[in-house]
């Protein structure tokens, strides 16, 4: 064993024009959770602990797409969604449309641990947490004036917004004014592709793997719509190689089973971490899916990749080594 490793993320595809003061803010997030999980790991928490304790962080906060600040539905509501995996057993929890929980990412554990499932969600999941007594608040809550202007913008321009805190771009002008979409979703033009998605990937030094996601989902998204977050060898994965955790283009992901196929290319071919990182984001995803992933190792190696413009992360480790960025190259 290489030592315990730490890496968390807050979505891929990145505005080049992001106003520094949103990366500084973003950067400033990510370390505190980052160092979080270094104190957790220091004091010989388990990964599973880890995980939970840096996801709760980055929901409570309102900066990414998850918890408080999470994206709104059609409706105008907050539907969240999360799932939390322990790679030493393979044990894991989901939940989705959840209105009224504080923390997703808890309650999604306490489906793992306190019932015969794997999977709540909607009336059933919101049963459940009253049920186990875990924090809950008003929709309001979780809302935030921001998120309104954006749902209103998404619903004058009749789209999807990925990124529903950048503007969609301007029109192609030649002659006749016509939008050209940078980007299709299930064969439908969507404006511009950057989601916000939390995750976080832990290998404790025990060796000890585990992974957990968060997310609100995309702005102006049916009420109901499920993305890959919660779906366990799509959003999320972990097992006794690794850990994984994506975000991006839901429908993509879920074709891709983007997280499984990470720690299937380690068991079946025996390829390394980062390798199997590279060719999943390389060959996996459909031709114009999107997405980024973070993902550790049983050894205490950490892994990043992505085929968009950027993927907000932090990686920490035992030996030391600590980085928070947003650029770069996504594949080796």
């Amino acid at each position: 064993m290489g030592g315990w490793a730490i890496a968390v993320h807050g979505g891929a595809g990145i505005d080049p024009d992001l106003p520094l003061s949103r990366q500084e803010e973003a950067k400033c997030l990510l370390s505190r959770c980052l160092q979080i999980g270094i104190d957790a790991l220091r004091s010989s928490k388990p990964a599973l602990d880890v995980v939970e304790l840096v996801v709760r962080e980055l929901e409570t906060d309102p900066l990414f797409n998850s918890g408080r600040g999470a994206a709104l539905t059609e409706k105008g509501v907050v539907e969240m969604e999360a799932s939390i995996m322990d790679g030493s057993n393979r044990r894991c929890g989901a939940v989705s449309g959840l209105t009224t929980v504080k923390n997703p990412v808890s309650l999604a554990r306490l489906v793992m641990e306190k019932s015969p499932h794997s999977y709540l969600a909607f009336s059933g999941a919101e049963e459940f947490a009253r049920q186990q007594g875990v924090e809950l608040a008003d929709n309001e809550y979780f809302i935030t004036e921001e998120n309104r202007g954006m749902l209103a913008l998404a619903k004058e321009a009749n789209k999807i917004l990925f990124d529903y805190r950048i503007p969609a771009p301007e029109p192609e002008t030649c002659g006749a004014s016509t939008e050209k979409p940078l980007q299709v979703m299930n064969g439908l033009p969507i404006s511009i592709y950057t989601p916000e998605t939390v995750g976080c990937v832990v290998v404790d030094g025990q060796g000890r793997c585990a992974a957990a996601t968060s997310t609100g989902g995309l702005m102006n998204k049916m009420s109901g719509r499920i993305g890959d977050s919660p779906l366990i060898g799509s959003g999320t994965y972990a097992c006794n190689l690794c850990g994984v955790s994506c975000t991006g283009e839901g429908e993509a992901i879920i074709r891709a089973t983007l997280a499984r196929d990470v720690a299937a290319l380690m068991e079946y071919k025996g390829l390394g971490l980062k390798e199997s990182v590279d060719l999943v984001i390389r060959e996996r995803l459909d031709d114009g899916g999107l997405a980024g992933l973070i993902a550790v190792s049983r050894d205490g190696e950490v892994a990043c990749g992505f085929n968009t413009n950027g993927l907000f992360r932090g990686i920490a480790k035992e030996d030391g080594t600590m980085e928070v960025s947003i650029w770069g190259q996504g594949l080796n």
